[in-house]
């Protein structure tokens, strides 16, 4: 699979999204080993707290699902900057593998590519 067909199924994600907070959609893809994909969506709550976003939801599903070989998230949001996963995403996807590439899309179809390390590099961990 592509860059760019990864960050059209977050980008569908994205579609599914409730934010009538924000009025910010995100939508993840989350790229298994063997090319399995598990989508999220940020979901939010009048209790802030309790809101959840689309890089936990994409994972989330994945390990109900059974999953743990992470291979790579795309994350799409239609915004000026860059959408980057938040600190908690990016401690919780560590867990699971901390060298996983990240993809973050902003308006106009531009994204960019790290690693998860680059990220979080001092994660809390074993």
């Amino acid at each position: 699979m592509t860059d760019r067909e990864l960050m059209n199924i977050a980008k569908n994600a994205s579609m599914h999204s409730y934010s009538p907070y924000s009025k910010f959609a995100v939508g993840a893809a989350l790229e298994c080993e063997d090319g399995t994909v598990f989508t999220g969506c940020n979901v939010e709550n009048a209790a802030y707290g309790d809101t959840i976003c689309a890089e936990r939801v994409a994972c989330c599903k994945a390990i109900s699902e059974g999953r743990r070989d992470f291979l790579r998230i795309a994350i799409y949001a239609e915004g000026e900057n860059y959408c980057m996963p938040c600190g908690s995403c990016r401690q919780f996807l560590c867990e699971f593998n901390p060298e996983m590439e990240v993809l973050c899309a902003k308006a106009g179809n531009r994204y960019v590519s790290y690693r998860l390390n680059q990220l979080m590099p001092h994660r809390f961990g074993f």
